[in-house]
């Protein structure tokens, strides 16, 4: 095989090498760079299948709060922007690009198959931990990689005379990357909700474990490539070089009493001068990252917050359901229609009045975008709260008496009469408690109901029944505890049943149903089930105990139409359970009829999840505003040498940005969402007002001609590629 030329060669023999368009014509596209796409794609599937369905995992599997999960899911971002500062030292110090990859990549697929496994009930392990401890290992991998993978693929290059296929590889590259996101994002909610598997409505172990096939698989395409790479060898890491050299300086000067004009200046006898100015350039580049993390704060909360609201809304469109976590399949998707129109629109147009003409003002009106997505997230929220159920609270309780009979009854409760119709209920959500319970009177009414249901030749034809149900039951206490919904039962022997009821919304959106029914002597003897239908396939059922009043546990079932039948009998047809419903199945059965109504103890979700629309375009339009142009301001306004420092630096603001949402999450000041998105959007209103004011005294400058190493991490006309956006995302 004919070796190619590098460009040195070419620089240090012109004589042999004269014409670089001839040159340039001569050298193939490497075939390499297919590996490392092919590779990218299928690790960004991995991480964004996983990541998309990590906050319903938190919250509904492992039982962690709201709170909890937000906390975990943003530790966890945080660790994936933090560990690219040591993935950059490994690769450029240590390593090099080839083995860093390939020894975290199979860090990155062990914590991959360790949370998939966590997911798996039947395997007995510890899910919290296993998770927990997957997840880390994740957040090693992805951020090891992060800084390697782009840079390596563009060590595969000839520079300057392959600039252009350089510029083809970007484009490919940033499309493997948005497309493995857009694809999974898509899929894994859907592997989520649809399968069934040990016995759960979701199967959370095969949403994670093909992402993990998917990066076991971009290891084996990774290494089939080796033999086509060029490794260029290991140069020394500037991130290292510069903390030595600042450090230096901190040190001298405090053991010094020399004056200098910056205190920098006491490192240049050991480091030399270039490297200290080129230090300064930098920290004034780094000045302007300050108030930038609190964007990141908000444009995480995707897949947080904004998911947990999304399990509050309706996706039903048609026949089709859109789950709560597939939302964030709209960013990548809006990502690839905004940044050409941007380019070829909106930039041209604005910048002739002399607005969105330099990175700073594009990260300003990025970060006000922010904000303004996270006040429609909030009105959003305010909407969505009305559709919420009132839940008992502190010195609050809740009673509810379902009347299992085919008949009306008169209940005189606290010295009211009150009428619950048959196979229907009564509630009171706001009952006042006295140290921790209240005590509620109640007297029943006799019905003729009683009497023709229950009554036959003037015998009764259940020995179970008590004839004082058949006059007047007078002064009867109910109990009810604070903080909780107290369910009680009417049945032939009066009300003779209670139980804590659920009224929350179901914490993943499903449908939740419950049966309550009585049976007779007669039905007690034989297996007795309700069974759930779509047309003629048996779906699922709940199997009843043995006793004279039944109330089943919460069944989870998916939001769809169903014909609900008792014993094989159908009783209710064509019942439709939504998303975020709470109901229950109340009826009897005995020799003379059996009775089946159902319910709504909370309602299902109203509000569609296209109300979450607005918001997404919004931050996704700030997304384009701010991430790309900001690497394209770290990139070109700083010194060539500190290229690789700005990336790490740019990708550190995404850390602590979840670092911030990690605060404010645990710290919870408020007891309503609706506060905090008002809180978070106000902040960033706020970082950019104060960034604003720093960009006034801010001195661009001169972009130095591109040579090799700004090649490789730039587009073509200096410009940041694109590629290089979703890599902090």
């Amino acid at each position: 095989m004919e070796r190619k030329l590098s460009e040195n060669e070419i620089r240090d023999h012109p004589e042999e090498h004269s014409d670089v368009e001839a040159t340039e014509t001569k050298l193939k596209y490497p075939k390499s760079v297919f590996f490392i796409i092919s590779n990218e794609f299928c690790e960004r599937f991995s991480f964004y299948g996983m990541r998309t369905v990590l906050t319903l995992y938190l919250r509904n599997v492992l039982n962690y709060t709201d709170n909890t999960s937000t906390v975990i899911y943003h530790i966890f971002t945080m660790f994936v922007f933090f560990f690219p500062l040591f993935g950059a030292i490994l690769a450029d110090s240590i390593l090099g690009k080839y083995r860093t990859i390939f020894y975290v990549s199979i860090i990155y697929t062990v914590g991959q198959l360790l949370l998939a496994l966590s997911a798996v009930p039947p395997l007995g392990l510890p899910p919290r931990e296993f998770a927990l401890v997957g997840l880390f290992l994740i957040a090693i991998g992805s951020g090891g990689i992060k800084p390697c993978v782009s840079a390596f693929g563009g060590d595969q290059f000839v520079l300057p005379q392959q600039e252009q296929q350089l510029s083809t590889f970007f484009s490919v590259f940033y499309f493997s990357i948005n497309s493995g996101s857009l694809i999974s994002s898509f899929l894994t909610p859907i592997l989520r909700s649809d399968v069934t598997c040990f016995g759960d409505k979701t199967c959370y172990s095969l949403s994670f474990l093909i992402p993990a096939i998917l990066m076991s698989i971009s290891i084996v395409i990774f290494v089939l490539g080796k033999p086509l790479y060029k490794i260029v060898d290991l140069k020394g890491n500037i991130v290292v070089d510069v903390t030595k050299c600042i450090y230096y300086a901190i040190k001298k000067k405090i053991q010094s009493k020399e004056k200098v004009d910056h205190w920098l200046d006491h490192s240049s006898d050991k480091y030399g001068q270039k490297l200290v100015e080129d230090i300064k350039d930098s920290l004034q580049v780094l000045k302007m990252f300050l108030p930038l993390p609190i964007f990141w704060a908000l444009f995480d909360q995707q897949g947080s917050r904004w998911t947990i609201q999304a399990t509050r809304m309706d996706g039903k469109v048609g026949n089709f359901l859109i789950q709560s976590d597939q939302m964030q399949v709209f960013n990548p998707l809006l990502v690839v229609i905004f940044i050409p129109i941007f380019e070829t629109c909106i930039y041209p147009i604005f910048s002739k009045i002399h607005l969105l003409n330099t990175p700073l003002k594009k990260l300003t009106v990025g970060g006000v975008l922010a904000a303004l997505s996270f006040v429609i997230s909030a009105i959003v929220e305010l909407q969505l709260e009305k559709t919420y159920p009132i839940l008992p609270t502190t010195e609050e309780a809740q009673v509810r008496i379902f009347n299992t009979m085919n008949c009306n009854v008169i209940i005189n409760i606290d010295g009211k009469d009150e009428t619950i119709n048959g196979l229907d209920f009564w509630e009171n959500i706001n009952i006042k408690t006295i140290n921790g319970s209240a005590n509620l009177k109640y007297s029943l009414n006799p019905t003729d109901c009683f009497s023709k249901n229950f009554i036959k030749d003037g015998k009764s034809i259940i020995e179970s029944v008590k004839l004082e149900i058949y006059v007047r039951i007078e002064n009867r206490t109910m109990v009810i505890t604070e903080a909780k919904a107290i369910s009680f039962a009417i049945t032939p022997d009066g009300i003779k049943y209670n139980y804590t009821d659920n009224v929350a919304k179901p914490k993943n959106g499903l449908p939740l149903v419950r049966g309550l029914i009585y049976l007779s002597v007669e039905s007690m003897q034989k297996n007795t089930s309700l069974m759930f239908y779509q047309e003629s396939k048996l779906v699922d059922e709940i199997i009843l105990d043995k006793t004279n009043i039944n109330k089943t546990s919460l069944h989870e079932l998916k939001p769809d139409k169903y014909n609900i039948y008792l014993n094989e009998k159908l009783l209710l047809p064509n019942v439709e359970l939504k998303l975020g419903g709470v109901y229950t199945i109340v009826g009897h059965d005995i020799p003379e009829e059996t009775k089946l109504s159902i319910v709504t103890v909370t309602l299902p979700n109203s509000m569609h999840l296209f109300w979450l629309l607005p918001q997404y375009i919004v931050i996704t339009m700030a997304e384009v505003l701010f991430s790309v142009t900001g690497l394209e301001f770290a990139f070109t306004q700083s010194p060539p040498s500190m290229k690789s420092l700005m990336q790490s630096s740019w990708l550190l603001t995404v850390a602590f940005g979840n670092l911030i949402v990690v605060i404010i999450a645990e710290i919870s000041f408020f007891s309503r969402q609706v506060y905090e998105f008002f809180l978070f959007a106000g902040l960033m209103l706020i970082f950019m007002i104060l960034f604003g004011i720093m960009t006034m005294f801010y001195k661009y400058t001169d972009i130095p001609e591109t040579n090799e190493e700004e090649i490789v991490l730039e587009g073509k006309n200096g410009t940041v590629n694109p590629s290089y956006k979703n890599d902090e995302k």
